[in-house]
């Protein structure tokens, strides 16, 4: 079976709409992928009517953005109610934040001679949510930036002119209205964070002291090498093992739905725990 457990829509920063991308994952023959958008829901009903007509199955789930000790985590909740109300209330007030986030961004960028950027990114950004990406489509095709690393290397990193530090929910908060929501809740592609092992460590064991139940172990972000550094960290915390594309549109050429490295031998995979949700009865 082809499990890819992370992708992303027009409902966040993804390029494909939930219609479009069930039917690439067809295309793609992935038998069970999670919808997983920055904090949001939204697209979880179209998507689930289109997994329905195509034959996939579809996990409910959503990318939250949080803070632990000063440092931005993703948490990837599979297999959410998404008519949870404290899920719901959390997201939106992150939606908020993420509104003036854009528009802060918009006027950094200003600053530095970069006119109309809030507005171009916006116009980039099919749903209501304007992230990052959106401003990197923009600055790519006003001929700022050759492509998306380029972007975030010279623009929206710390340090560079369009940064503004993210101001998430607690990663504790998260982790309650997941669980709460009937949710498993995941770290998403924890290489990405350079963190020392020893951090890595403090956070996966606090992560776990929590309700945290696993890590992205194979994802796109990640390595040969360090797919099996966080098989060693999922294994010695005593946590599960996820995997996920973070698959956002074809644009990406290098990500791609369902094309994951192999699962590293010995981890204990969440497909297989007796926290996922059992087969829907025909």
């Amino acid at each position: 079976m082809i499990i890819d457990l992370h992708s992303h829509t027009t409902i966040s920063d993804g390029t494909l709409t939930p219609s479009e991308l069930l039917a690439h994952a067809a295309k793609q023959e992935v038998d069970v992928l999670a919808l997983t958008d920055h904090d949001n829901v939204d697209g979880l009903e179209e998507a689930a009517e289109a997994a329905k007509r195509l034959g996939i199955r579809l996990i409910n789930g959503v990318e939250i953005s949080t803070m632990w000790k000063g440092q931005t985590i993703h948490v990837v909740a599979l297999n959410v109610d998404p008519t949870y109300q404290p899920l719901r209330d959390g997201l939106q007030k992150i939606c908020e934040y993420r509104g003036w986030r854009a528009e802060e961004i918009g006027r950094r960028l200003a600053k530095k001679r970069i006119e109309g950027a809030y507005e171009g990114a916006k116009a980039f950004a099919k749903g209501s949510l304007i992230a990052r990406p959106h401003f990197g489509r923009f600055l790519i095709a006003e001929g700022y930036c050759k492509d998306m690393r380029e972007v975030f290397k010279k623009y929206l990193v710390r340090g560079r002119p369009g940064y503004v530090p993210g101001k998430w929910a607690e990663l504790e908060d998260a982790v309650n209205w997941i669980l709460g929501a009937g949710g498993i809740p995941i770290i998403a592609h924890p290489a990405r964070y350079r963190l020392t092992a020893g951090r890595l460590r403090t956070l996966f064991a606090e992560f776990k002291e929590l309700g945290g139940l696993g890590i992205e172990v194979v994802s796109s972000s990640h390595s040969p090498d360090e797919c099996n550094t966080m098989a060693a960290h999922a294994i010695r915390a005593g946590l599960l093992a996820s995997q996920g594309s973070d698959y956002h549109g074809p644009e990406n050429k290098w990500v791609e739905l369902g094309r994951l490295h192999a699962m590293p031998e010995g981890c204990d995979v969440v497909w297989e725990s007796e926290y996922w949700p059992a087969e829907p009865s025909v």
